[in-house]
């Protein structure tokens, strides 16, 4: 009977572990802490080591927060762009370089879900004026018609800020009701361009709007 209960404690401990265990290095291979002071020297191999080492690891963090494949990956990308960027700031006296990696992760899947719940807020507030007032949009309504709603005039005013192919983008998405892939037919573009256009403008009207409704 003993036995049999220590056995089942050896095979209940591997399913509290929450990510892999870091890869065991192969006799000469560089240590992680090699590999970040080669990135401080600008070496792109070593971050590309770096990758290949721990990219599961890392990306298993990032789905914990953000629950999508396709978005983990490319967070995934910018956080090591980000691991190379910030590489100088990195210091062996505050800890080991993987500790310093899943802090950064961390902090940028958390904002990445932060800036995904704003997109949605500022999707939700378009969709909403575009439907109690649709032809102040669609139809070139007079000054005096768009001055009705303060909201209004301000988003439009945040738009024409916007570069000409997020405007499009906006346009098309919330103005004219297409889908991410009938815009990327219509103007041919990459669905991954359409997408980034339309989160980039998104984000540039919350935040402008932020910062009109304060100088008010």
């Amino acid at each position: 009977m003993h036995r049999k209960a220590n056995k089942r404690v050896r095979t209940a401990r591997p399913k509290t572990r929450h990510f892999s265990p870091p890869p065991r290095l192969e006799p000469g291979a560089p240590t992680d802490l090699d590999l970040m002071r080669a990135i401080q020297a600008a070496d792109p191999e070593a971050l590309s080591q770096l990758y290949d080492r721990y990219n599961g690891i890392l990306k298993a963090l990032i789905l914990r927060v953000i629950h999508n494949e396709a978005e983990a990956d490319d967070l995934l990308q910018e956080i090591f762009m980000e691991i190379w960027n910030q590489a100088k700031n990195f210091s062996a006296q505050k800890g080991k370089p993987l500790g310093w990696m899943v802090t950064l992760a961390r902090r940028r899947a958390i904002d990445g879900l932060r800036k995904k719940q704003a997109y949605a807020r500022a999707e939700e507030r378009l969709q909403n004026e575009t439907e109690q007032q649709p032809d102040a949009w669609v139809h070139n309504a007079t000054e005096e018609e768009i001055a009705l709603s303060d909201t209004r005039t301000l988003i439009r005013k945040v738009i024409k800020g916007l570069p000409p192919a997020q405007q499009q983008a906006i346009d098309l998405a919330f103005f004219r009701g297409m889908s991410q892939r009938e815009i990327a037919a219509k103007t041919n573009t990459p669905l991954g361009t359409v997408k980034t256009r339309l989160e980039l403008g998104l984000k540039k009207i919350y935040d402008g709007l932020k910062e009109l409704r304060d100088e008010l």
